[in-house]
């Protein structure tokens, strides 16, 4: 499969072999470990969603911006259900998280599918895209977030336990994978803590913006609470 590194340092175009996991991969040229994608939609995200990045200001000042106006913000990552990309956006204005980073494929608004089920929320809420998270993460851990992943794993812990050990801190960025595979390779590199949600019948995961509700809320309880009370 021909391929292209996510970093925005790098870029290497190279051959990924078949046999390969493409899920969790280096770079030849760079060494960073990624989810590759094929050239090909790599390509696509550049075409279709490439006039909604930023322009005149670097990633790094653009995160170093929002860090300065959000306690707490999220990482949107390839979620595909504009459906849910537009209920994340009411849910974030609800409990308390002031900025969105949409990555990879998640829609963007303008789109009715998202202004459906977000009542308006992506015009209360700011909001940017970035290509990946390579492209926003690093900027934001050098700006003293505390980048958390949600998603089960061997790695985990209990979003419920890490509230309790203070393990979390403000300012903050959840990350919120894909409807299938979960968080990018590159995204759990950076991340600082992976916390999951209990489950406790059959099913082995929520809806993306189900789980991103559920953790949220809890966040923002506990955090900005804490903030208000000792202010």
């Amino acid at each position: 499969m021909l391929t292209r590194c996510p970093s925005p340092k790098c870029r290497h175009e190279f051959d990924l072999p078949c046999s390969t996991d493409r899920a969790n991969s280096a770079c030849p040229a760079c060494g960073q470990t990624a989810t590759f994608r094929s050239l090909e939609l790599a390509v696509h995200v550049d075409k279709v969603y490439g006039h909604k990045l930023a322009s005149g200001d670097t990633i790094e000042s653009l995160a170093a911006a929002e860090v300065e106006q959000a306690t707490l913000s999220v990482l949107v990552e390839d979620v595909r259900s504009l459906w849910n990309v537009g209920s994340i956006f009411r849910t974030a204005d609800g409990s308390g998280f002031s900025q969105l980073f949409l990555s990879g494929i998640t829609g963007c608004p303008p789109r009715k599918e998202i202004a459906k089920t977000s009542l308006g929320a992506e015009e209360s809420v700011a909001w940017s895209y970035c290509r990946n998270a390579l492209e926003v993460l690093p900027a934001l851990r050098t700006a003293g977030v505390m980048i958390v992943g949600l998603e089960c794993s061997a790695g985990s812990i209990s979003l419920t336990a890490a509230l309790a050990e203070n393990r979390l801190t403000a300012p903050l960025c959840l990350v919120v994978g894909n409807e299938v595979n979960g968080l990018s390779a590159e995204s759990i590199s950076l991340c600082d803590l992976i916390c999951h949600l209990p489950m406790r019948g059959k099913k082995e995961s929520l809806n993306v913006a189900v789980a991103f509700g559920i953790a949220a809320y809890t966040i923002a309880e506990h955090l900005l609470s804490r903030n208000d009370r000792s202010s």
